[in-house]
């Protein structure tokens, strides 16, 4: 509930200048009487010419206070509860509202966008709490895992292979802070950039063969083959940033593949955009998955959370954004996921 103010400075403005107006107004009819009686039209000596000058003030009054009244609930009364709400808002109370069933048309969409603000508001709020709160688990996470195995290696006495699985976990572990810190970094960087800079012409099919050689031990480690339709395409880009794009599609196209299995990767071009499909037959995703898979640190999958940090697939559709473009995604549970690339023109 909004708090109600006992005395309003913008009630008594406005009352001071609506009486003002009155009283000026019947100053001004007893000036306009006084100079006619100097003239001789009547004179002030009779009661009965008193009577319209009664009347008159008695008229002025009651119309002021009705019109005061009535002003005072269009305007004064919508304005209070914006302010009132500005007040709560400023207390990081994002659950204010104001009425939006005012009668003046300008001040009713002013209630509405008011509303509207506090409710983007509130959920700016709660992604950046929830993105405090992911990051400072992602963090701590490896850390504790990289002083886990640490204090195990203080033991002298360990055997050559467990000394080297430590060590082992340790880089591994080095290598996801790495990589989470540089993804949030590059994030945050694109997120605050409204246009793509430093583009360059370049052989799209060249760069979607080098991101998968990139990734080369991931893919023969689990036996994965390509098929490949990938027709000659020039793009004009960010070159650096597109090939993050095709790396962290594939990386997921990996990941979630079975052992020996296929990827397919095709590039359609047509007279406005170019799509570049990457579809893989692993566990494929839910209708509820594909609602969150572009959200900050979310992974659907957690059998694989040890393997990512949940900001790649941030990361493409936010350089995908950034080239005009779309990411599509499609697929279902079991029958693996597809990717789709929309890039325009230029």
């Amino acid at each position: 509930m909004l708090n109600k103010r006992k005395h309003s400075s913008l009630w008594s403005y406005f009352t001071g200048v609506v009486f003002t107006i009155i009283t000026l107004s019947f100053l001004f009819v007893a000036t306009l009487q006084f100079l006619l009686s100097r003239l001789g039209v009547f004179t002030l000596t009779s009661r009965i010419h008193l009577i319209p000058i009664c009347a008159l003030l008695g008229c002025r009054m009651l119309i002021g206070a009705a019109l005061t009244v009535h002003v005072g609930k269009l305007f004064i009364r919508p304005i209070q509860h914006i302010s009132d709400a500005f007040d709560e808002l400023s207390k990081g109370n994002f659950d204010v509202r104001v009425p939006t069933q005012e009668k003046v048309c300008e001040i009713r969409e002013m209630s509405i966008k008011f509303n509207a603000m506090v409710y983007d508001l509130s959920h700016i709020e709660t992604l950046r709490n929830d993105f405090v709160t992911n990051v400072s688990h992602e963090f701590k996470t490896p850390i504790a895992s990289i002083e886990g195995y640490t204090t195990l290696l203080q033991n002298h006495s360990l055997s050559a292979e467990k000394h080297d699985y430590y060590v082992q976990k340790i880089l591994d572990n080095s290598r996801k802070l790495t990589n989470l810190s540089s993804n949030i970094l590059l994030l945050s960087k694109l997120e605050n950039q409204e246009t793509m800079m430093h583009k360059t012409k370049y052989r799209l099919d060249e760069q979607i063969r080098k991101a998968i050689l990139l990734l080369e031990d991931k893919w023969t480690s689990k036996d994965i083959e390509f098929d490949m339709e990938l027709p000659k395409v020039y793009y004009y880009s960010n070159e650096p940033l597109l090939e993050q794009v095709w790396s962290n599609i594939l990386d997921n196209a990996i990941k979630h593949s079975a052992d020996g299995g296929n990827i397919q990767i095709s590039i359609q071009e047509s007279e406005q955009e170019i799509a570049v499909s990457i579809a893989d037959h692993g566990t494929g995703m839910s209708d509820e998955v594909k609602k969150h898979i572009f959200e900050k640190f979310y992974q659907g999958d957690s059998s694989h959370k040890m393997e990512g940090n949940g900001l790649g697939l941030s990361l493409v559709k936010r350089i995908t954004e950034l080239c005009g473009g779309s990411v599509l995604v499609g697929g279902a549970p079991g029958e693996g996921a597809i990717f789709t690339v929309c890039l325009p023109k230029q």
